[in-house]
């Protein structure tokens, strides 16, 4: 018999080769407790012996939280105050409002570990002792809540497997994870080939029906997490792990799963959407819509690309059903970022023989703030929550008050997309500062140059909460929340050889941050392009100094798409691209021709996206992440100079548009009297602001591309 996804599949694309051949069926060992809630893999569930004749309707209701990003407090870190925007103890009020149900389940869906100072200040304290003295606060506030399961996100895997098992240690709910596999030296005898997390698990849940009768439902749970963790990471995972497909994972286990009396399966895919375009890629990162295609998936809860779905952000999505929640029929929820709104799916069964089956479902995302209501906190933070992790909210506190340096100017990332930027200006200086130290003699006769990107510039805009994501640290002390504001992520220093032509292709695809301009036309035109490029993909490369110059004409089309997929071979955004060698200016094919070392992370390093990086482009590795040498040059700059001066040496610009046509060319901003006084005090072009925010609470500006 077909499947969904054969049947709506003539064919499928060949496998590229990122797993063992073998696989064997056991999970990695979990608290003893666990083990009651879940299925050995080769046992089928004992069933009830009949299912109650003429049994009522089952409403079962399923929760979801992902990508916390340990924002596990209602606070935010970086300006030192209360945040009701986001956090674990705003969203537990949810949960608490939301579990006045008969029947209902709680799952996450993973990032849990890394993403807030917090997070940070438990890493830090591993890293110097090679332990964990205490539960993790993530699990400390999540053991209160009655989680069911959680799954592995990427991000997981950033502080290494070593932490991740400590940390894991401290759920009271199991782990699961279908596609890791261990490759050696993994944790609790596991072989290679074994499965590094259990797959799967099946839930005997006692449940009442619309009746009051009781019953047993078996509830199906399997996780899985983006195949890019080997390149994301591959300084913790490479020789440990290896990694199978997301739909392949669920092809193999799900089949198994209802052999062993799973009524209904929940899928937790740390995916986001996808598309209907190329659901049969084996590494595809986003592939919760091709998931959908996959027999006897009932719902599915899932997150990674910080998106609400549904929402209007999904509108056009081929089989998606917005008013029900659901993707080609199959209930789907995916709950924005760091406890910002709540995932949940409705579901109704019906008898089915000696089981159940979904006959009806609606899918929602709950919000914990809504900035256009008048009393915009919709829930307030759950006390527990607060005294579960109160210790570590103040030792966070304090470890992120810790001084470093001091600053010259204000460094605010409000004009980050438009013009060369403070923020991304002192991560770049500090990247060259750190390798040039490391450079082995034989790579120091190459020019050094770095590659940094905005990691806050308004977010996805896509939410109220994304005006308020700028990088907004003051002039004159520094303090290491200082440095974890401008470099958002753990990442590592990672360095790669490339060529000229290769630094101008890694720029093209950059230049995909900005939609077309018609220079001809009179019309309001939007200069940022939000649907299709993230802001941490739009990599300034900078020499020393400025010595790396380049323009970008938004007039023409794009070389390439947001995943730096080359779309138009003839296209060329890049222009006027030089650099200045010891007093001689390369360009044209010189500079194509010169080889370059480039400071960046381990995820654009190792991602194979940008053009020059891969594993085969690297040269070098640090232990270092980007922020501890962040950290160190303003340390460093500060004991030799004073202060460290982060000014921007504005060594990129758009291109002038020569037209006669009066161009109405704009662009998003947050709307606050500091970013207005701090945009009049640095803009490099006329920038004028009108009179209205958007519809999610930005400024909007006109920007002038006709002259400088």
């Amino acid at each position: 018999m077909k499947t969904k996804l054969s049947q709506a599949l003539s064919s499928r694309i060949p496998k590229i080769l990122l797993v063992s051949s073998t696989i064997a069926f056991t999970g990695c060992g979990q608290n003893a407790q666990h083990e009651q809630t879940s299925t050995d893999l080769q046992t089928p569930i004992k069933k009830q012996a009949q299912v109650a004749q003429q049994a009522g309707k089952i409403n079962l209701r399923i929760l979801e939280t992902s990508d916390l990003h340990t924002n596990i407090m209602d606070y935010d870190y970086y300006q030192s105050r209360v945040d009701p925007r986001i956090g674990l103890a705003r969203t537990a009020s949810l949960i608490k409002q939301h579990s006045n149900v008969d029947n209902v389940v709680l799952v996450d869906n993973g990032d849990l570990l890394q993403g807030s100072p917090m997070g940070d200040f438990i890493a830090h304290g591993f890293k110097h002792s090679n332990r964990l003295t205490d539960t993790h606060p993530a699990y400390k506030a999540m053991n209160t809540l009655n989680y069911s399961v959680g799954n592995i996100g990427n991000h997981e895997f950033n502080y290494g497997l070593d932490f991740l098992k400590q940390a894991l240690s401290g759920a009271e709910f199991p782990y699961i994870s279908a596609n890791v596999l261990c490759k050696s030296d993994c944790w609790d005898n596991l072989k290679p080939g074994d499965n590094l997390f259990k797959p799967y698990l099946i839930e005997q849940k006692t449940v009442t029906d619309e009746h009051g009768n009781q019953h047993q439902l078996n509830i199906g749970y399997i996780g899985f997490v983006p195949p890019q963790i080997l390149l994301w990471d591959k300084q913790n995972l490479d020789g440990r792990v290896d990694v199978l497909g997301i739909v392949e994972s669920a092809e193999k286990f799900i089949p198994q799963m209802k052999a062993e009396g799973a009524d209904i399966i929940v899928a937790i895919p740390h995916s986001g959407v996808g598309t209907p375009e190329a659901p049969t890629n084996v590494n595809d990162e986003n592939a919760t819509w091709a998931l959908t295609l996959v027999d006897d998936i009932d719902a599915i809860t899932f997150g990674h690309s910080h998106s609400v779905f549904p929402s209007a952000t999904f509108e056009g999505l081929p089989g998606a059903d917005l008013d029900k929640g659901t993707i080609n029929g199959v209930a789907a929820v995916m709950p924005g970022r760091w406890g910002d709104n709540l995932g949940l799916i409705d579901l109704t069964l019906e008898q089915d023989g000696d089981s159940w089956k979904v006959v009806d479902s609606r899918a929602k995302a709950l919000p914990i703030f809504d900035s256009k209501a008048a009393s915009p906190e919709l829930v307030a933070a759950d006390a527990s929550i607060h005294k579960a992790i109160a210790k570590e909210h103040q030792q966070t506190i304090d470890y992120v008050s810790q001084p470093i340096g001091h600053a010259t100017s204000d460094m605010y990332s409000y004009l980050s997309l438009v013009q060369d930027d403070p923020t991304v200006q002192i991560v770049a200086n500090a990247q060259i500062w750190k390798l040039k130290q490391n450079l082995p003699q034989q790579l120091k006769h190459l020019p050094v140059l770095s590659a940094a990107s905005p990691f806050k510039a308004g977010g996805r805009h896509s939410t109220s909460a994304d005006k308020d994501s700028y990088v907004q640290v003051a002039k004159g002390k520094l303090t290491y929340k200082n440095a974890a504001d401008l470099y958002l992520y753990p990442n590592t220093l990672v360095a790669v050889k490339v060529t000229g032509a290769q630094v101008k292709d890694w720029l093209e695809c950059s230049a995909n941050q900005f939609n077309q301009i018609d220079p001809s036309s009179t019309a309001p035109q939007s200069l940022i392009n939000w649907n299709d490029h993230r802001t941490y993909n739009f990599d300034v490369i900078d020499g020393e100094q400025g010595s790396l110059t380049y323009q970008i004409d938004v007039t023409q089309p794009n070389r390439f798409d947001g995943n730096c997929k080359l779309v138009d071979a003839n296209a060329n955004r890049i222009k006027s691209l030089s650099y200045m060698q010891n007093g001689k200016l390369l360009s044209g094919d010189a500079f194509a021709k010169q080889e370059f070392i480039v400071a960046s992370n381990n995820y654009r390093a190792f991602g194979q996206k940008f053009a020059g990086t891969g594993s085969k482009h690297v040269v070098l590795e640090l232990p270092d992440t980007n922020r501890e040498a962040l950290a160190q040059y303003i340390s460093a700059e500060t004991e030799k100079n004073g202060s460290v001066d982060p000014g921007a040496d504005n060594n990129w610009d758009f291109a002038n548009i020569s037209t006669n046509t009066k161009l109405d060319i704009r662009f998003e901003t947050q709307s606050s009297e500091q970013a207005k006084q701090f945009i009049k005090q640095y803009q490099q072009r006329k920038m004028t602001k009108l009179n209205d925010t958007d519809e999610l609470g930005f400024a909007v500006y006109q920007i002038d591309l006709t002259e400088h």
